[in-house]
């Protein structure tokens, strides 16, 4: 995509879960919110998503208050409406009630000058599956080497 700016990407979120669904959402911000994360000051650690009832709200996320702004400034660390449709919050309501799930946000981006967040369906990784993908992860490295040296 062309014209899609990533303001912030959850870089543990594929590390520590498995990922099964993602969907993008919008985002309600105030203020000078946007204007910090166009400048790219928000942070996804630790970040989560919840239904409440029947809306989807984003705990955690944090975006700093922005340097140029004035008393509008909100809390960084404020809960987060997320735009979905209601069919979509719905079935993700179920997806969490029926299976052991979370909701995790794995980036936020801009996109047609609209703030969005792709959230996933995702499933916590034991400390065995997080080092097999690390296994993994320097086998495929060392392949990489050994298919660039040989050239």
């Amino acid at each position: 995509m062309a014209d899609e700016k990533i303001a912030a990407t959850n870089r543990k979120a594929r590390f520590s879960y498995s990922i099964l669904e993602s969907v993008e959402a919008g985002i309600e911000l105030k203020g000078t919110e946007v204007k910090s994360l166009r400048a790219g000051q928000a942070n996804l650690k630790d970040s989560f998503a919840r239904v409440e009832n029947g809306e989807l709200f984003l705990y955690n996320m944090h975006i700093a208050p922005y340097e140029f702004g004035n008393i509008a400034n909100v809390d960084p660390v404020r809960p987060r409406k997320l735009l979905l449709h209601r069919r979509q919050i719905n079935k993700l309501a179920q997806e969490l009630a029926t299976r052991n799930v979370t909701l995790v946000p794995l980036k936020v981006y801009f996109k047609n000058g609209r703030a969005k967040v792709d959230i996933a369906l995702a499933k916590g990784k034991k400390s065995y599956d997080k080092r097999d993908s690390i296994h993994q992860r320097e086998t495929d490295r060392e392949l990489r080497r050994a298919m660039k040296g040989g050239r």
